[in-house]
């Protein structure tokens, strides 16, 4: 028997909240496949989604879903099947689910599927309970049928930020793994995790000696640079006309 979702309570954000603001440059650009009327149209819908769900903003060839984009060009599924496949996809699942917790896999999935961030602590508790209980694939598919996504989103619309008002958007502010895992790499890749690891690498550094090198001067002549039409003992003068005022 699954465990219901624990009762949380929602805060005041900006997409539950009517807006005021005059449309600028931070107000998100919607993708609908109704306005999809060719292939170049398409082609950027299908650009936001990756850039939605997987955060990147260089697509690589290995990370695309031909399978998918093939099926949505054709109509044959919607734009909601289509995010629903890349967030079951192996790409997401080596990008995202292999190197998060539970909690933040709550918090990128809200983000990227509904637009919002959490509500609370509480919040992430009870989604990632889900998770641990059913899977990601239960919990993709629980967040992508509700009724927040249909209101929000429907069929057609690639899923965007919601009433972005203050701030830079999620998908600059949340990288795809978080600190802990960033230090876990570091610490990999340099083995500078504690001041032992570090004393270790620095004994062994292998320093060649210093060579002292002694330099003989007796035999070094130095040459005569003074002029030879010159006597003894006389500076050299220059006579230059002088003018007044001096110029």
């Amino acid at each position: 028997m699954a465990i219901p979702l624990l009762t949380y309570t929602p805060s005041s954000q900006n997409q539950r909240v009517p807006g005021y603001e005059v449309p600028n440059e931070d107000t998100p650009y919607i993708y609908r496949l109704e306005d999809s009327v060719d292939q170049t149209t398409i082609q950027d819908l299908i650009w936001a989604a990756y850039r939605q769900v997987l955060s990147e903003h260089v697509i690589l060839k290995a990370s695309r879903q031909e399978n998918l984009e093939s099926q949505l060009k054709n109509r044959a599924i919607t734009v909601r099947d289509f995010v629903r496949g890349l967030a079951k996809s192996e790409t997401f699942r080596t990008l995202v689910l292999e190197t998060n917790s539970n909690y933040r896999l709550v918090e990128i999935a809200l983000k990227r599927f509904l637009g919002r961030a959490p509500y609370g602590k509480d919040e992430e508790i009870a989604w990632s309970i889900k998770i641990a209980t059913r899977g990601w694939d239960n919990f993709v598919d629980e967040l992508l049928d509700s009724e927040e996504y249909t209101q929000a989103f429907g069929d057609n619309t690639v899923p965007y930020q919601r009433r972005r008002y203050r701030g830079r958007p999620f998908n600059l502010v949340t990288p795809r793994y978080g600190d802990y895992w960033r230090d876990r790499l570091e610490e990999s890749r340099y083995k500078w995790g504690d001041i032992n690891n570090f004393r270790e690498m620095a004994r062994s550094v292998q320093v060649a000696p210093v060579r002292q090198v002694t330099v003989n001067t007796a035999n070094i002549r130095i040459p005569d640079t003074s002029r030879k039409d010159t006597p003894s003992g006389v500076l050299a003068s220059v006579n230059t006309p002088a003018g007044f005022p001096l110029r």
